[in-house]
């Protein structure tokens, strides 16, 4: 089988047109992070979200900020691998208010959320990230996070644009591997990230959505057998559009799967393992064994919306462009599955 090869984009370029829709030069993928989400008009439909996940050796920790055009959401979220003591604190800055919030058109550009309950700053500045998150009150105790995020010079990243029609499309950045230092203190409790084995995942996605969405998500960003290693698969909203947002990623170099894969679970069940394989070769065969999910609902009647994210681990193999096989075995990540009406 003559596998189907996305375009690979070299240059800048802007996602939309003049009028705000899909610009088809933008169609394609990126190792870095060169497409300027220029979105305008659509009203109610754009999208915007920085996504990070924090992998340290005892906790897991995550922010968000999302500007759905109508509202803008802030969660913070701590999962302690042990215990499994979590805890997740969500603020929305209604319609009338989120002018003041700006959500960046490139990647490694500033954001920040500032409200009466929750802080958050995030900025780039010389291949770092500095994420500074402060709360007063959180699972009823102070915290308060510094991490320093390291981008390598050399590493590549996965940007791609998937194209639905020229009226909604999105573009979906994916760095992995990310070395990370500094502290994630909660109360009196500290926990130290180390840069030679703690790393981030940045998901940053901006675009014009249809209105009724599912999609799977499948990340891990860890050292092994002395390689930093990043696996990047999706699933559902990707498919039939000739786009995929799947690849590897080891010591910053990105392989990039041209495939769909597809991934089987038991919604009556999100705890039994995953499998995640493509579609139509040996390529990847994954399964993920969960200890943890994390459910998030929101129903505001027009704007459904409903997550189910697993932590757990991964083991398998995919294999590589010249033939060779990475064998994979309890690697810590992530996997979940998204369905919204918004």
């Amino acid at each position: 089988m003559v596998q189907h090869a996305e375009k690979e984009i070299y240059e800048w370029t802007p996602l939309c047109d003049k009028k705000g829709n899909l610009n088809p030069a933008a169609i394609g993928y990126a190792r870095k992070p060169i497409i300027d989400c220029n979105l305008s008009g659509h009203f109610m439909r754009k999208k915007r979200w920085n996504y990070w996940c924090c992998y340290g050796e005892d906790i897991l920790f995550s922010v968000t900020i999302c500007h759905l055009d109508y509202a803008v959401t802030c969660f913070v979220y701590f999962l302690e691998y042990e215990t499994q003591r979590f805890f997740e604190k969500t603020v929305t800055i209604p319609l009338g208010v989120i002018k003041k919030i700006k959500m960046p058109t490139r990647v490694l550009e500033p954001v920040r959320f500032t409200s009466s309950e929750i802080n958050v700053n995030i900025s780039h500045l010389q291949n770092q990230t500095l994420m500074v998150v402060s709360c007063d009150n959180f699972d009823n105790e102070p915290l308060n996070v510094n991490l320093k995020i390291m981008h390598p010079a050399g590493d590549e990243s996965l940007n791609v644009v998937v194209p639905w029609n020229r009226q909604t499309f999105q573009f979906t950045a994916k760095h992995h591997i990310l070395p990370t230092k500094g502290f994630v203190k909660l109360g009196n409790k500290r926990y130290e990230f180390q840069e030679e084995d703690c790393f981030s995942v940045l998901d940053f996605g901006r675009g014009i959505w249809p209105r009724e969405v599912v999609w799977n998500w499948a990340n891990a960003s860890q050292r092994f057998r002395n390689h930093r290693v990043g696996l990047n698969f999706g699933g559902k909203w990707t498919d039939g559009t000739g786009m995929t947002e799947n690849a590897i990623f080891i010591d910053g170099k990105m392989t990039k799967i041209h495939e769909d894969v597809i991934f089987e679970y038991d919604r009556s069940n999100f705890k039994k393992p995953w499998y995640v394989t493509t579609k139509f070769s040996d390529t990847v065969m994954l399964t993920f064994h969960p200890f943890f999910e994390r459910v998030a609902k929101t129903d505001l009647k027009f704007v459904q919306s409903e997550v189910h994210q697993l932590v757990g681990y991964y083991s398998g193999k995919v294999k590589l462009e010249d033939g060779s096989i990475l064998e994979i075995q309890q690697m810590l990540g992530c996997i979940e599955e998204h369905v919204a009406k918004w």
